[in-house]
Order: structure tokens, then sequence, then C-alpha cells
């Protein structure tokens, strides 16, 4: 019998994975290379004539000095080279990146983009046409199309091969930087106040923009910018920062907040910033009822607007129909808080046993009839109270020992004008109102209003008084919003009906109140105070959009809940719960043998 011989077919060969590309067909080298060739090729730019006219602000007419917009063209090369050489692995810029991936080269190269061709089209379409552009500003346009080229030839995957291998000999050095909690207490510190002077320098200029364009491209390069920071995980590590020394970052913030006035030589942006102290400090009020304990109220501007008056009633002014009345401000101030703790208990006596829209419903009645209430307490058509649609005008400066609120004062070589010194009375209240909030959520009755934000029915089956805590919360919001308001009263100089409505072209009204906190994000201190320093700011700034500002906003919102339900500054909390597990670095959750838990994810 012939022995037959097995043949061995031989395995074959893997497939080798292809690399992977971007959208753009171009090899890795070229793409980093125009990545870093066009950032530094777009912040040069910005040293050119890009118009022959000084029609359009800013003057942009000048070789050799960047003006207005270009400044912010050069801020926006300059990151995008940055983020190109911490790609390359080079030495010193590695803390860049600490997520390893691609994705802040692409937002960086689209926010040099972004403000370089707004520039340049508003010029055109200001001044007549593209003839009015110099060749610096057509090389400023090819220039910062470069590195978005560049940028979208890399690969997007979470961890990119064109910066991988390059920053594989980085994080082999011993020198690198670990974790920011392992770093000393005062590394930490140091981290945060330089953060913290660098948001002051943004917050300065964004509100000392003296123009619309000015505002715009500002507004595309801190907004690319702040999402780069994002995805490269710089904010989750300043995040962690913040956490282990959440004492000394409110501290720093504070200091912040009270050296903004002094670097304002116009008391104009002294006003805003005011204005926005005011509104935010009602919006964080507005969270303890919406985002702590879970109430829809969409009349809560009318708390405002009973500080606002029980405060112009008895400080003084001549319209008052309380004649002979002028209480110092401590007491004016605790008369209007109490008034609306008053309004606030009498409004949620009986209607705090209602849940979801009908409680919506209920608290947009009580903010319309005190709009008409007030407007209708003329002698004529009700009792002579407030004076009518006139409103209670000249109402007095404060005068605190010694201290003089509408004249201006030299401290250390500043000129603080009148602004000035209310913004500073401002920040003082707004600690004690933070100071209250924290508080407040850290105890036992912060902790019941989650539980009935939560879900209602087990927490009262928990044995919580659901309609007591649901109280408390709404009278405590009421408080906190008609302190700001004695304070809004006296900085205006009058009070009207006219701002205390559910929506209007401006704030505050209880529309951008709900917004402020839904944009800043809901259970945070300083979500409440992002939210109306944006909403404030924006009408303020951009004029065009103030008969269209509730279009506009509703807008924002809609992608807001689509890209980021939980706000721009999350909740911990509320961000596990629109997120899935995986994406926010959640441990993965295992049973007692060790095997993986079955998740909603993988279900």
């Amino acid at each position: 019998m012939t022995e037959t011989t097995k043949t061995e077919v031989p395995d074959a060969a893997p497939t080798p994975t292809p690399a992977p590309r971007g959208l753009v067909p171009l090899p890795l080298a070229a793409a980093r290379a125009l990545l870093l060739g066009g950032g530094i090729a777009t912040a040069a730019s910005a040293f050119l004539a890009w118009t022959w006219t000084d029609e359009f602000p800013g003057d942009l007419t000048i070789n050799g000095y960047p003006g207005g917009l270009q400044w912010l063209t050069f801020t926006a090369g300059l990151l995008t080279a940055l983020y190109a050489l911490a790609a390359y692995g080079i030495r010193g810029l590695g803390w860049l990146l600490p997520a390893r991936n691609n994705a802040p080269l692409v937002l960086t190269a689209l926010g040099g983009f972004a403000v370089t061709w707004f520039t340049v089209i508003a010029i055109s379409a200001e001044l007549g046409g593209v003839v009015n552009l110099e060749p610096g500003g057509w090389i400023a346009a090819v220039a910062s199309l470069l590195p978005v080229l560049g940028a979208f030839a890399l690969p997007q995957e979470h961890t990119g091969e064109g910066t991988k291998e390059a920053l594989k000999a980085y994080l082999a050095k011993p020198e690198r930087i670990t974790a920011p909690q392992a770093a000393a207490p005062w590394v930490q510190r140091a981290v945060i106040t330089v953060v913290t002077i660098i948001g002051l320098g943004v917050f300065t200029y964004g509100i000392d923009t003296e123009y619309g364009e000015l505002f715009v491209g500002y507004l595309f390069v801190v907004v690319f910018a702040i999402w780069a920071l994002h995805t490269a995980g710089l904010l989750d590590r300043f995040s962690a920062l913040v956490a282990a020394n959440r004492s000394f970052t409110l501290a720093m913030g504070f200091a912040a907040a009270i050296a903004f006035p002094f670097t304002q030589t116009d008391d104009h942006y002294a006003n805003i910033g005011v204005n926005i102290l005011i509104f935010g400090t009602v919006a964080l009020g507005l969270n303890i009822v919406v985002g702590l304990a879970g109430l829809l109220d969409l009349g809560y501007v009318a708390f405002l607007g009973v500080g606002a008056y029980t405060a112009a009633l008895v400080s003084g002014s001549e319209f008052s129909t309380i004649s002979g009345v002028h209480l110092p401000f401590w007491a004016s101030a605790l008369a209007g808080a109490a008034a609306s703790l008053v309004f606030g208990v009498l409004i949620g006596a009986p209607t705090l046993r209602l849940r979801g829209d009908y409680l919506a419903i209920v608290t947009l009645g009580f903010g319309e009839i005190f709009r008409i209430a007030v407007n209708n307490m003329d002698g004529q058509s009700g009792p002579d109270v407030t004076n009518g649609p006139n409103g209670i005008p000249s109402i007095p400066d404060l005068n605190l020992f010694g201290f003089n609120f509408g004249q201006a004062h030299d401290i250390g070589g500043f000129t603080l004008g009148r602004f000035a010194n209310y913004y500073l009375l401002m920040v003082l209240i707004m600690a004690i109102v933070v100071l209250v909030y924290t508080r407040a959520a850290d105890s036992r009755i912060g902790r019941s209003w989650i539980a009935i934000r939560e879900d209602e029915t087990a927490a009262t089956a928990m044995g919580i008084n659901g309609f007591r805590v649901k109280l408390i919360a709404f009278a405590l919001g009421a408080a906190l919003a008609g302190l700001a308001g004695t304070v809004s009263a006296h900085v205006t100089y009058s009070v009207v009906p006219t701002p205390y409505q559910f929506a209007g072209s401006t704030p505050p009204n209880s529309a951008f109140l709900l917004a402020a906190v839904v944009l800043g994000g809901m259970g945070t201190v300083a979500g409440p105070l992002l939210g109306a320093a944006l909403l404030y700011l924006l009408p303020e700034k951009l004029v065009f959009l103030q008969e269209k500002s509730l279009l506009a906003f509703g807008i924002a919102l809609i992608l807001l809940m689509r890209f980021r339900p939980e706000g721009i500054i999350a909740n911990r909390r509320r961000q596990l719960e629109f997120h899935e597990t995986g994406q926010l670095d959640v441990p993965k959750q295992t049973t007692l043998t060790d095997e993986p838990a079955v998740t909603k994810a993988g279900a």
C-alpha cells in the first residue's frame, strides 16, 4: 500500500490593516507640516495690511502692527502652531495634548479659519466688494485655509496615528507631566492662579470690545479654543485640580471678580459687569428651584420685581407713596428679601402640590399677575402704591459708612465710578448668595431637594415631606432674587413694570433667567453665572440680535439639548444621567465573579 503524504497548506498571511486616513488624501507628514506652517503663516499674516481704508473698524491698514480683528487671527494662528508642535512631540509642549488625539488640531485650525474669513467677508460686505482687500487680506485667507486642510488630512479616531508615534518618546520621559492630583499643593494652586488670571483677561477683553464685528471674532476664537481644550483633556485635568482645591478656587474667583473694575477705564463696561452680576445672582436663586429641586418656575422674575419695588418704596425716593421713609441699605435689603420670601410662601403654599406642567402654568400666571398688578396700582385702576406705568423714579444712591456709591472714588491710583462701586457691592452680595447656595445644596435639605427632583414619589415613600421641602426651595430662591432686586433698584435709579415679564428682547425676564440656568448647567454654581454673562453680553454687543434674541437663543438651546444636554458647566450627577458609561471615563462595573456587568448600552 502506498503511503499517502499529507500536504499541509500554509496559513494565509494576515491581511494588513490599512493605516487610518483623514478626509483629505495627504500623507501624514505633509498634513502635519501644513498644520505647523499654516498656523505660523496665519499668525504672521496679521502683521500685513488687509484693507486700504480705515473705514472698517479696527484700522487694518497698517503693515507691521495688527489692529482689531487681526489680533484675534494672530492668537488663533499661534494656538494652532502650538498644538502642531505638541503633535510633533516637542519637549515641554506635550502637556497640551493629554488625551493624545487629533481633535484639538482640527478645532484650533477651524478657529483661525473662522475669524480670518469672517473678517475678510465683513470687509468686502461693509466696504462694497473684494476690491477693498489689500494683498495681506488675500494672504491671510489662504494661510488660514492651509492648517484646515492639514487637520482634516489627519486620522480622527481617538488616538491618531499622526500623533501616536511622535508622542511615544515624550510619554517615555521620566519628567513628563503626571496626573494633576499628584503635583505639589503649591503647584496646583499656582496653576489655578494662572488660569484665573487668563480667564479674567479673556473676559475683560470680551466686555471691552467696541464694535460688533470684533465681538463676533472674539466669540469664534474663544469657542473653538475652549472646545479644543476640552477635547484635548485639559479641562478635565483642571476640573480635577478644582475639585482638590475647591476653597482656593472659589477665593481666586472672587479675587478676579473684585479685580475686574480696576481693569476698566470706562464706567460703561462696569455697568455691564454689575448688571451681569445682578442677572447671575437671580439665576443662581432660580437654580435652587429648577436645578436642585426640579421645579419648573416660569414667573421667577416677579420675585426680583418684588425686591426692587420694596427697596424703591423705603429708600427715600420723592416719588415713593410711602412718604418720609428712608431706611439704610441693610434694612431695605432685608425688607426686599423678606417681602420676596413672603410672596414665595404665599404663592408656593397653594400651588406646590402640583407637579410638572401644571406647576409651570401656575408660576407663569403669577409672573403675569405681578406685572399687571404693579402696572394698575396707580391710584386710578387700583390703589396708589407703585405709580403704575410711571414706576418709582429718583431712587437715591446708597451711602454706607460715609461711602457714597454715586460718586467716583480714587483707590490706589485707580478711579472707580458709580457703576464700579455698585459692582463691588454686588460682588459682596454674590459671595453671600454663593455661600447660602453651597451650604444649602450640601445640607440635608439639599439632598432632599435632589431626591425630590429625581423621583418625588420614591422620595416621599422614603419619608421626605415633599411639600415642605419644595416650599423651602421656593421661598429661599425668592429671597435671593429679592436681595438682588434691592441693588438693581438703586443701580437703575428707577423701577418700572416693563422688565418683569415672561419674555422680552433684553434681560432680565423669566425666559432669559431659565435659559441662563439651562445653558450654564443646572445644579452648579458657576453654570448660571456663565449663562447669565453670555445671555446679557450677546444682546448688548450684537445689536442686530436684539429683535431676534428669542429666536437665536431658542436655536442655541435646541443645539445644546442635542449635543450637551447637561449644560456648558455640567453637574457630575446630571452628566452621568445624560451619557452612557464609558464616555466619561467611568470605571466599568463588574459582578462578584469579576465578570462584566450587563449595562444598558450592551443590553
